[in-house]
């Protein structure tokens, strides 16, 4: 069973900070490209921020500059550190992993960017 697990959400003022997480087995984690999508109403979800298991990245354009992705290897996390804010940030924020061409997704975390 594929279990991914995030935390870290929250509201936060524009131009603040915030800091996601995602936990899995380890297992998953070390043979996994990992990363981070998010969703908001009506439309679809789009990719963030993806880290291989040798740390390479790709950040999405309106997120290059302002966000970090990080793997924890003792801890079998992901982190996506999220600088500058802004109000069209806010979305619900989802874990991906791809096994064997089947797309596993966290239950999300919102993050809220408004003053």
């Amino acid at each position: 069973q594929v279990q991914l697990v995030e935390s870290g959400g929250g509201l936060v003022q524009p131009g603040g900070s915030l800091r996601l997480s995602c936990a899995t087995s380890r297992s998953i984690f070390r043979s996994s490209v990992m990363a981070w999508y998010r969703q908001v109403p009506g439309k679809q979800r789009e990719l963030v921020a993806r880290i291989t298991n040798s740390s390479s990245t790709f950040y999405t354009d309106s997120m290059k500059g302002r966000s970090t992705i990080s793997r924890d290897n003792a801890r079998n996390m992901v982190h996506l550190q999220m600088n500058s804010l802004k109000s069209e940030d806010t979305a619900v924020y989802y874990c991906h992993v791809r096994l064997s061409s089947t797309d596993y997704w966290g239950r999300g975390t919102q993050v809220t960017v408004s003053s």
